[in-house]
């Protein structure tokens, strides 16, 4: 690549050399994108060893080329684990993720009558910030990606924290992570092994401590439930 200016994300820099390899009558690369404002979560790509490269609390899309030497090789390629297939080039499916999310990741409300509204239940402003922190997961899959054991545990426990520490999630609360669990486990997710490597790379900075909160919603599932 020639002439890329160090104000480009890396997502231009890929448009421009797409735009090269088409103008040359070569295959362009397939790589995932859509916002490209660091909320969606699409542009997840291995860069130089690194999930979404060698800057830190960002996305893919964040990423700007002046983080990298001139005349330096850099080495792109998709998240790898077993649980991500690759579709094509640097695409991944990621829909096991959708698939733990449906397991549990929802609310029951009672809609007889007049529902109330949300922000008329009280909760107190730790809780409320705890929850607001494990909610800006985007589901990027950087942790998976970073693991030494493709693990989804800062993932899932990130999306049970979510529902877990706010009230209108306690209905479902011992079914939810049983079933987000073991639906990671059946999409072939490794185990954690508390390196950290998740939370290092996760672009939206996402807490160990919602993998510990996890486990506590999980054993204290499984001894209550029936």
């Amino acid at each position: 690549m020639d002439n890329v200016s160090t104000d480009s994300s890396f997502l231009e820099m890929l448009d421009q050399l797409n735009e090269q390899l088409v103008n040359s009558r070569q295959e362009p690369i397939a790589f995932d994108h859509d916002c490209r404002e660091g909320i969606c979560g699409m542009c997840s790509l291995y860069i130089n060893g690194e999930a979404h490269g060698p800057d830190r609390a960002v996305t893919t899309c964040q990423l700007h080329m002046r983080k990298f030497k001139d005349g330096e090789t850099i080495y792109v390629e998709p998240w790898r684990a077993k649980a991500f297939p690759v579709i094509k080039d640097l695409v991944v499916d990621r829909s096991s993720f959708d698939r733990i999310q449906q397991a549990g990741g929802f609310v029951s409300v009672n809609t007889s009558g007049r529902t109330m509204d949300a922000n008329a239940i009280p909760i107190g402003k730790a809780e409320a910030d705890k929850a607001f922190e494990a909610a800006t997961c985007i589901g990027c899959g950087a942790c998976v990606a970073s693991c030494k054991n493709a693990s989804a545990m800062l993932f899932v426990s990130a999306k049970v924290s979510q529902l877990a520490l706010l009230p209108q999630g306690q209905v479902e609360a011992k079914q939810r992570v049983l079933n987000m669990v073991k639906q990671m486990d059946e999409e072939g997710f490794g185990n954690c092994t508390n390196t950290g490597a998740c939370a290092v790379e996760c672009p939206k900075e996402i807490s160990l401590e919602n993998i510990a909160r996890m486990n506590r919603e999980y054993f204290t599932a499984m001894l209550t439930s029936e």
